[in-house]
């Protein structure tokens, strides 16, 4: 195992890009999946189209469609869903719905609201320069890319896959994720007290992993371990058994207690990430192991204090996440910051703000100690103060949204 020493941290910027790299290396590999199943997945290939778009001439409007001059007598009806005959003779008509497929041989569709029917069952008016009806491959030509991959699939996406012909979707799958919780001191009910905390993080980690698209099963979260070696290790086998990511909490330090690294060593692991320049969220890590069948599983180190263990999600397991997705980093938001926000000397500094969608301004929120989550509870992400620098008010500074508030920051 490639040791980083914990007295040289790495640049934050740094370690997101190698997370990152690390996933995209290291991909799901695509299943197709029913359109209805697709949701919150990330296109494996280009999704094209099977037929043009639309495959036939529709018309736009409910009216008539027409062949030859004015008036016209009308022959028919063509409703959605049907095939019609051709119009082969001048001065004809046929009464046609918005959707419907134009007939062979019409020259133009004459809308209902613009037209005058007679009682011997002929129809007037004056037909519009523009057709009304959508001619086929308007939209799109058969084989055409809409969406290249790594688009996320969402709704619209979804409608659009089917209105091109496809059932299933080839999709990188939900990444499957396993919990372990660190600590001889935490309780899982009950609220604190006698030198023993309450455990918030076997509770909030899985369900912020669900948000950044992972199937945590919860079966899949285990805790508190004893804190010794031989339990460290065995737990850690046992997670990492059929799972693409295990998020541990807690023993990232080098205590007496703090088992996580000689685990690790045990396993054969190696080092993506070994401690990252970043206050709050000091030390954390992302390491993977590679199996007998080739088969990699991250592990993500979360230190045990609250916030910097969200600290560590955003920096590491975010980026990794949307690497195995197969979904594209992305530029992080930029928002103003709406009061002053010191440095951290060297490190960056993540500061939890919450934001002012109607001036696009970032306020710090109190309470914001690395063990505290009141106002973790209130910030929407947390500002970038770069290494060196202070973020004074006015200033444009990165922000990383937190998952649940993604829509507030956009």
């Amino acid at each position: 195992m490639a040791d980083r020493p914990v007295s040289e941290p790495i640049d934050w910027v740094e370690a997101r890009a190698l997370a990152y790299a690390a996933g995209a290396a290291a991909p799901l590999a695509p299943v197709e999946v029913p359109l209805a199943e697709a949701d919150g997945l990330t296109l494996a290939r280009p999704l094209r189209t099977l037929t043009d778009l639309p495959a036939f001439p529709t018309s736009s409007v409910d009216g008539w469609a027409v062949r030859g001059a004015g008036d016209w007598r009308i022959v028919g009806r063509v409703l959605a869903g049907a095939t019609p005959p051709p119009l082969t003779e001048d001065g004809t008509a046929v009464e046609i719905a918005t959707g419907a497929m134009v007939p062979p041989g019409a020259d133009g569709v004459l809308r209902v609201e613009e037209s005058s029917p007679t009682a011997d069952g002929r129809v007037g008016g004056r037909l519009r320069d523009a057709p009304e009806w959508r001619a086929p491959g308007e939209e799109a030509r058969a084989g055409e890319e809409l969406l290249p991959a790594g688009s996320p699939v969402d709704p619209a996406l979804i409608g659009l896959a089917a209105s091109c012909g496809h059932d299933l979707l080839p999709v990188r799958p939900a990444p499957r994720s396993a919990v372990l919780v660190f600590g001889d001191e935490l309780l899982t009910t009950g609220p604190p007290g006698a030198g023993r905390v309450r455990d918030a993080l076997g509770p909030s980690v899985p369900a912020l992993l669900r948000r950044y698209g992972c199937q945590v099963d919860p079966a899949d979260v285990a805790g508190p371990v004893e804190d010794t070696l031989p339990a460290h290790v065995t737990a850690l086998r046992r997670a990492i058994a059929g799972v693409d990511l295990v998020c541990t909490t807690g023993g990232t330090m080098q205590g007496p207690v703090d088992h996580l690294h000689p685990a690790l060593r045990a396993l054969g692991a190696e080092y993506v990430v070994n401690t990252v320049a970043v206050r709050p969220g000091f030390p954390m890590l992302l390491a993977r192991v590679t199996g007998a069948d080739g088969r990699t599983t991250f592990i993500a180190g979360l230190p045990g204090n609250p916030q910097s263990a969200i600290i560590a999600l955003v920096t590491l397991v975010a980026p990794l996440l949307a690497g195995l997705r197969g979904r594209e980093l992305g530029e992080l938001p930029v928002t103003t910051l709406g009061a002053a926000v010191p440095g951290r000397g060297g490190h960056t500094h993540l500061a939890l703000a919450r934001v002012d969608p109607a001036r696009h301004t970032a306020y710090p929120v109190r309470h914001v100690g690395s063990a505290m989550l009141r106002g973790l509870a209130l910030a929407d992400g947390f500002a970038v103060i770069a290494p060196h620098t202070e973020g004074a008010a006015g200033a444009r500074v990165p922000l990383v949204p937190l998952p649940a508030r993604q829509e507030t920051i956009r």
